[in-house]
């Protein structure tokens, strides 16, 4: 069978995009309010506003960073502005310099430089506008399936989860992956009690370990604060949608994977090198695995949910499937897909797959997300260790 195309935007690094944006990010948390007054001058413009930056141990700054660069080093971005206070350890122009040595488009402003506050927001909405048309120019071009990198993830899971909607989706994950794409299964919490049903599926012994390894280090992360996380899941949420126990949990979330070799691990917010399924070390909130994830290349997330988990993202658009037919009935403003007909008889693990698949195809195509068209932009970075 033919490989499937759909219209993207082509950047100069050789990725394609499902989207267009023009984003600006404060570099540091202290100027998030002026990013969103830059965003309102500047109409079309997307704010990505976050809380880190400044007072942060060597290993959380670089994780900020290299969270910030990847974003806006997205596909889906056409330029990106950084928003800088000025002063101590300014990363504003570092993240431009990063973004740029990516061959992509950015640029900082600091604060500090300008002569007020009302100049520097006008000159940064007049380099977003300049940014606006040359990206409306960009015309879209054709694309393979082959070029996406899909991320998965799961949220406000119930009994439900790993009987309907992520298997489906696993199905999905199987059809991207076999027509050369990636598809990136995060939330290492989530692989806990299942890890070694997901190292039996590893390309290698090495990747295997890799695997393995990170299961180790964040169940020790969480020892060292006195908490055996095996027993601390599932959530209250996940309890009172009919889960038991975190292996069963586990034993859900991973299917979202499919069925292909595990061929490469990532670490939190870094591209994969590998084609086909990769496992990113992200924690299980949801919103800052998503944000890794795009951080990470993923053009499309596709998020399953039992209980109707509204999340999104300003970067990628994200793809909602229920795992019943009462929150698909409750919630037409967050659900795209609903699995629940897998319960009712009226489709299989396989139709359903086929249908996140053709979902994928016609939010690549531009069809907005329901998430998007609600205008769910959250976003959050994981942070490893506290503020000092």
């Amino acid at each position: 069978m033919a490989e499937p195309e759909f219209m993207g935007y082509r950047r100069a690094d050789g990725t394609v995009g499902v989207r267009n944006h023009v984003v600006v990010m404060n570099s540091v948390a202290e100027a998030a309010t002026i990013v969103q007054r830059i965003a309102d001058a500047a109409a079309g413009v997307v704010p990505v506003v976050h809380h880190h930056g400044y007072a942060q141990f060597p290993e959380d700054r670089e994780q900020t960073l290299r969270t910030l660069a990847g974003n806006a080093a997205n596909p889906n971005v056409a330029a990106a502005l950084f928003v800088g206070l000025g002063g101590e350890q300014e990363t504003a122009l570092e993240l431009a310099e990063r973004v740029r040595a990516r061959g992509r488009t950015a640029h900082a402003l600091i604060l500090e430089e300008a002569p007020s506050v009302a100049a520097f927001v006008e000159e940064a909405a007049a380099w977003l506008r300049r940014q606006l048309a040359e990206a409306e120019s960009i015309p879209r071009m054709p694309a393979k399936v082959s070029e996406l990198i899909v991320g998965l993830e799961c949220g406000g899971s119930d009994a439900w989860s790993g009987v309907t909607a992520n298997p489906a989706l696993g199905v999905a994950s199987d059809i991207i992956v076999g027509y050369g794409g990636t598809v990136i299964l995060s939330e290492t919490t989530e692989a806990i009690g299942a890890e070694h049903i997901l190292a039996a599926r590893a390309i290698s012994p090495q990747v295997a370990k890799a695997f393995l390894d990170i299961i180790a280090a964040y169940e020790n992360r969480m020892l060292a604060t006195g908490t055996d996380i095996r027993s601390a899941n599932p959530s209250p949420g996940n309890v009172k949608g009919g889960l038991t126990t975190l292996d069963e949990k586990s034993l859900g979330c991973i299917k979202k994977g499919g069925s292909t070799p595990l061929m490469e691990v990532v670490r939190y917010a870094d591209r994969p090198k590998e084609r086909g399924l990769v496992f990113m070390d992200t924690p299980g909130y949801d919103v800052d695995s998503v944000t890794g994830m795009t951080a990470g290349g993923a053009q499309i997330v596709v998020f399953t949910t039992g209980r109707g988990s509204p999340t999104g993202s300003p970067i990628a658009p994200v793809i909602k499937v229920s795992t019943n037919s009462r929150i698909y009935r409750r919630m037409p403003q967050h659900i795209d897909v609903d699995a629940g007909v897998i319960l009712e008889g009226k489709g299989t693990l396989e139709s359903v797959g086929r249908e996140i698949f053709d979902q994928v195809l016609a939010v690549a195509n531009g069809k907005p997300a329901a998430a998007e068209l609600f205008g769910h932009k959250e976003f959050s970075i994981w942070r490893l260790a506290e503020t000092i």
